[in-house]
């Protein structure tokens, strides 16, 4: 997560920090179902507004790290201008799989895998994170894919992310899916389809 640089920004950050974990705790202790957004705002000692002015909705608080990994994504296509596209979306991919398949994440998605609310979530996020990144990809002026290319190649990488995680080798499964990846890049590159 960004590290905010002020006071108030910081305050903001710890605050919405602390909502998140205890969420997170309750619902880990007592199931995502039985858990109430009252209950969660009471128990981090907060109001169910202050609650609600850091997270949309009861599904958010699961996924607090939703807007960080969008920007990493985002920020990816703006790499270093000798740094080709896909190793940096690879790059970020796998540190994202790393994080997600650490030992202490593994309660967590058993947790979303058994809701159904958690899975509809996640499946519209990943979507939003594909457009953002399509966007991300269509605007850089050095790589000019089309609109299709730049959707595509944004849905492949979400989608590899999703993929690994899931695998019995999430590290092998990346590079796997990021060598199809690249692959289908060089086919949508403008200097090939002249």
């Amino acid at each position: 997560m960004t590290v905010p640089s002020g006071r108030r920004e910081r305050k903001k950050a710890a605050t919405r920090q602390k909502i998140a974990d205890t969420a997170l705790s309750l619902f880990l202790e007592r199931g995502y179902d039985a858990v109430g957004i009252r209950e969660v705002a009471a128990e981090a000692d907060v109001a169910v507004t202050t609650l609600f002015s850091h997270f949309a909705s009861k599904e958010a608080l699961v996924f607090e790290q939703d807007e960080d990994f969008e920007r990493r994504l985002t920020q990816a296509v703006t790499r270093a201008p000798d740094e080709p596209l896909i190793p940096a979306l690879r790059r970020e991919i796998h540190a994202l799989v790393r994080h997600c398949t650490a030992d202490d994440a593994a309660p967590i998605w058993r947790m979303i895998d058994e809701s159904p609310a958690l899975r509809r979530y996640e499946e519209s996020m990943r979507l939003r994170h594909a457009e953002a990144l399509a966007t991300a990809i269509a605007a850089d002026p050095e790589l000019s894919p089309t609109a299709t290319a730049s959707r595509t190649i944004a849905r492949f990488v979400i989608d590899a992310f999703s993929l690994a995680r899931e695998a019995a080798d999430p590290e092998a499964a990346v590079e796997e899916i990021f060598r199809m990846i690249e692959a289908a890049w060089e086919a949508a590159s403008p200097a090939r389809r002249a």
